[in-house]
């Protein structure tokens, strides 16, 4: 059975905010709001927990595109190889925000990740997530929880999340409604930006 936990994205309990910090740090897995759909994650460190949420998407974790949740552009740095002025400044314009942007990963990546050349990297603009990252102190490998169902493709409502996912996961955040569109794609990792899937954001306001 999953905790549902209730946080408000203005003003996050800290109480809470540990409970889940905990969950995280013990290799569990947590469902939480974003600035676009809910996301389903776990600690970057944590293998076991990295297993878990690859058998349940069906994929290989060598070969899964999990995107890490960072709190801010500095930690992003951790993760990922020197960038040039022009992509910092994209970053800089775009987050924190509904932006997914592939970069060319580091030495510092974790062992499942070590074969990966490029990595997605998130800032969500929203206070709930961010100050979950930055309580655990690393970041989070997250992926979008999708629907079966065709015509509505990810799931808004908490509580229809906690119905399906109690089961599998170990805490679910009910950071109020979430919204059914995908951040936006963007690879930075080549020589032009390019656009790999269109979502929530202005692309032109930051390209």
């Amino acid at each position: 059975m999953a905790e549902f936990i209730k946080l408000y994205n203005e003003n996050p309990n800290p109480r809470e905010i540990k409970k889940v910090v905990d969950i995280l740090r013990n290799g569990g897995l947590v469902i939480y709001p974003t600035d676009t759909v809910y996301g389903l994650g776990c600690d970057i460190t944590n293998t076991r927990a990295l297993e878990r949420i690859a058998k349940i998407k069906g994929v290989k974790l060598e070969k899964a595109n999990f995107s890490f949740i960072c709190n801010d552009l500095s930690h992003i740095s951790d993760y990922i190889r020197q960038i040039d002025t022009s992509t910092y400044k994209i970053l800089k314009k775009a987050l924190p925000g509904p932006f997914t942007f592939i970069l060319a990963g580091n030495n510092s990546l974790p062992k499942v990740f070590k074969k990966k050349k490029t990595v997605g990297i998130r800032v969500p603009d929203n206070n709930i997530i961010r100050t979950l990252v930055r309580e655990l102190g690393n970041p989070i490998v997250s992926t979008s929880i999708r629907d079966e169902d065709d015509i509505i493709e990810y799931t808004t409502d908490p509580e229809l999340i906690l119905e399906k996912w109690d089961n599998l996961v170990d805490a679910v955040i009910d950071g109020g409604y979430g919204d059914n569109i995908a951040s936006t794609i963007i690879d930075l990792s080549g020589d032009e930006p390019e656009v790999i899937r269109e979502g929530k954001g202005d692309i032109e306001s930051i390209l």
